[in-house]
């Protein structure tokens, strides 16, 4: 009706949605709703939608993806590791300037069809096809007959919590730099640039035709295309026009880590003009920066600062190409003050932290992942035979993690909601030591050194030396922790520890 004051649209998924109002995507946030322990902490974001809605006749949709919550996940190619299903919630609050309110949800009234999103997932890219667009369909005029009743899934929305900021984000575009075509005979565009995200391109031709893109990082020695070391994800982006006018297109719930695209497919010319690499990755403020008179350091610095880019989507992760793409916590534990020099990393690592908390085993254990997608999952994985958890450096980061960004950001806040969670992996440490060395089925210990024998990744540093190395080091700023906190009783029992 008339007058309205303001309009504020609450939203999640259970998987990765875009949702739109009147024809326009809400928001400018990318990967919705993110990675969290789902089944204990799933995320909603909240947009003001006032300049969207009007008088009259409205319309409000989302478009599904399976991301992260249903899509294959994991070196283990696991499927369905939170649900089989993919699902909307959805709230849109309108207030009138008379006080009045009109509230808007997610039930039985909505409709569902299929998308022209065929196939969408992390590793291996997105299959489109633009000929099965239904025009308008997020429009008030659309003629829904044709499309089916949704279902309700049940889930527990005790675990829902708001999240404040820190969202994923198209950040920066570069244009592609160089066309080459390989010995083999291959056609490859060169964007200058290792990073994570996805191409932007346009495209002219008739219905039917294809483009097809294989992402990549690096040629050969020979100078042809590399994939040995994406192991088995796609990275493949397989779009079909609808025909006529130019096109323009960019996946829609995936990302891929390249600095190369091989053109498999494309109708007419390939000029680089239509080409555009966009870096994709949550939104933090550059805090520092590095320059000397070294031309090799600087570049060093460069590097670093992109792979920073690369793996922080949304949860800190180790690589952002092959079939991995978790969050190891040795890699996020290790890099986490350097990342804060770099960039305002505090509600990134805060949000990531929630997921650590709420990863811990009963009796203290930090998993090697997380979010965890290993434990308790079937299959003859060399990792689950021998333990999914509570390695030394790896599970420390729920004591070192909280600790930096204490001496990075001087809040304390962190410090409290983590206090339990660092208290108890220390008591894990605990109960597992002999005479003060502690051990834990699988460790890692001085992981890929350099002295490793050929053929394995353990280095040649013994392992009892790094773990009650570490044991030591969590021990006391835990004790540190304690003190600052004012828990006498705690700060006097771990510094005698």
């Amino acid at each position: 009706k008339p007058g309205i004051a303001k309009a504020v649209v609450h939203s999640t998924a259970l998987g990765l949605y875009k949702l739109y109002i009147n024809g326009t995507k809400v928001g400018d946030d990318e990967m919705t709703p993110g990675w969290t322990s789902y089944h204990k902490h799933l995320l909603y974001q909240t947009y003001d939608v006032t300049h969207l809605v009007h008088s009259g006749d409205n319309a409000i949709g989302a478009m599904l993806g399976a991301g992260w919550f249903k899509g294959l996940m994991g070196f283990m190619d696991l499927r369905n590791l939170y649900g089989d299903r993919t699902a909307l919630l959805c709230q849109l609050e309108i207030t009138y300037t008379d006080g009045s309110r009109d509230v808007i949800v997610t039930d039985r009234t909505w409709k569902g069809a299929d998308a022209p999103v065929r196939f969408s997932e992390i590793y291996d890219g997105e299959i489109y096809d633009a000929r099965l667009e239904q025009e308008g369909w997020n429009r008030p005029d659309f003629d829904d007959s044709a499309w089916k009743p949704v279902d309700i899934v049940d889930y527990d929305l005790s675990v829902l919590t708001s999240q404040p900021g820190c969202r994923v984000k198209q950040i920066e575009r570069i244009t592609a730099k160089e066309l080459i075509i390989t010995p083999k005979g291959e056609t490859v565009i060169n964007f200058g640039q290792n990073l994570t995200g996805w191409v932007h391109f346009k495209v002219k031709g008739k219905a039917g035709d294809r483009v097809v893109l294989k992402h990549f990082e690096v040629l050969d020695k020979d100078g042809n295309v590399y994939l040995a070391n994406l192991r088995k994800a796609k990275q493949t982006v397989d779009y079909t026009l609808k025909g006529g006018e130019e096109e323009s297109f960019h996946p829609n719930f995936t990302f891929q880590g390249f600095q190369y695209i091989q053109i498999v497919e494309y109708p007419g010319e390939i000029k680089l003009e239509n080409f555009e690499a966009v870096a994709v990755h949550s939104d933090m403020l550059p805090t520092g920066s590095f320059e000397c008179s070294n031309p090799d350091v600087n570049q060093l610095h460069h590097n670093i600062r992109w792979s920073m880019k690369g793996n922080f989507l949304d949860v800190p992760t180790d690589c952002p190409q092959r079939n991995e793409r978790v969050g190891w916590t040795g890699d996020a534990q290790i890099f986490c003050r350097t990342a804060s020099y770099l960039m305002n990393t505090y509600n990134f690592f805060s949000k990531w932290l929630r997921d650590v908390k709420a990863d811990q085993t009963p009796e203290g254990g930090i998993p090697h992942i997380v979010p965890d997608i290993v434990t308790g999952k079937p299959g003859d994985d060399w990792l689950l035979s021998q333990g999914t958890h509570s390695a030394a450096a790896w599970a420390d980061v729920i004591t070192i993690m909280p600790w930096t960004m204490y001496l990075m950001f001087g809040d304390t806040r962190v410090l409290e909601e983590q206090y339990d969670t660092m208290k108890a992996w220390i008591n894990f440490m605990r109960n597992h030591s002999e005479n003060g060395i502690w051990r834990y089925r699988l460790q890692f210990g001085d992981w890929v050194a350099l002295d490793a024998e050929e053929g394995s990744y353990f280095g040649a540093t013994p392992t009892d030396l790094v773990t009650t190395a570490y044991y030591a080091y969590s021990t006391r700023l835990f004790a540190k922790t304690a003190k600052l906190l004012g828990r006498q009783e705690d700060y006097e029992e771990y510094s005698k520890l």
